[in-house]
């Protein structure tokens, strides 16, 4: 399943890819090396700890690769904005809150809350996707039901 990035994100991705390959690994090398110095590994926490943290690395590593391979780079300029789709801000009247909200749909990896930047797989960007302006969209969220009136959409230029 693809999975589309700003080339911005795209690039911050290979960019962090290529620091956890390299100075990511020797410091977790070097934690390990350090660990086994001192003594028994049978009874050394230091060790189990390293190793633990190597793994996660190498995780982390294996994530970002299958990311990297998946990934599509989407072009903002040519978003069509008749409906809505990844990489579009969507306003919205939230009629149970009684207040106007914006949000722009991407990507799981591009996903922040505090800009206003929400996934495509969440519950209301899944709701999201597809509609139109002037639609009304019924979204169930962890505190029950909200509605949305979709008063525009549009991309960040």
């Amino acid at each position: 399943m693809p999975i589309y990035l700003t080339r911005e994100a795209l690039e911050q991705l290979r960019h962090d890819l290529r620091h956890a390959r390299t100075a990511g690994r020797a410091a977790a090398a070097h934690a390990i090396a350090e660990a086994r110095a001192h003594g028994d590994l049978k009874e050394n926490a230091e060790y189990d700890a390293a190793k633990d943290a190597q793994g996660r690395l190498e995780a982390r590593i294996a994530q970002m690769e299958h990311t990297l391979g998946e990934a599509r780079v989407v072009n903002e300029a040519q978003i069509d904005t008749s409906r809505a789709r990844i990489l579009s801000t969507v306003r919205v009247h939230n009629r149970r809150a009684g207040r106007e909200q914006s949000f722009k749909l991407v990507s799981v990896q591009e996903a922040d809350l505090a800009k206003g930047w929400i996934s495509v797989e969440s519950p209301i960007g899944k709701g999201l996707l597809g509609s139109a302006v002037g639609e009304v969209i019924k979204i169930a969220v962890p505190r029950g039901m909200v509605e949305f009136e979709i008063l525009d959409i549009f991309r960040d230029t």
